[in-house]
């Protein structure tokens, strides 16, 4: 777990000003998913769409902004293609998504919880 830069009361409100920072902002289809225990690199991705470049550009630097008030760097990565952008705040990885480039990488059904196999006797 990667709870090690910020605590969990702070790590929930962090959460929060995320996901209304991005609807500030207009962002699409915004979804948190908990991915504790099968991600090694980060406890939670916060997944939105943006109708534009210029758009998902704006969200990643509002995302940006929540994450300098509780002192996280924010890296940008994807700023030259402009269709996905991650903002990467070690326990948060936020993805902003042109909605056609979301639809193709599909990663609210790769990160979904995993169903359970029970073995029968």
């Amino acid at each position: 777990m990667t709870q090690s830069v910020i605590r969990n009361e702070n790590f929930e409100e962090m959460t929060d000003q995320l996901v209304e920072a991005l609807e500030n902002m207009k962002a699409q289809d915004i979804l948190v998913i908990d991915v504790r225990g099968r991600c090694d690199f980060t406890d939670r991705f916060i997944i939105a769409s943006g109708r534009s470049d210029r758009q998902l550009k704006a969200l990643a630097l509002s995302v940006s902004e929540v994450a300098h008030r509780y002192e996280l760097p924010a890296k940008i990565e994807g700023l030259e293609a402009m269709e996905w952008l991650i903002v990467d705040l070690n326990d948060v990885v936020v993805h902003l998504f042109i909605p056609e480039t979301r639809e193709s990488f599909q990663l609210e059904r790769l990160w979904s919880a995993p169903k359970v196999a029970v073995a029968k006797p």
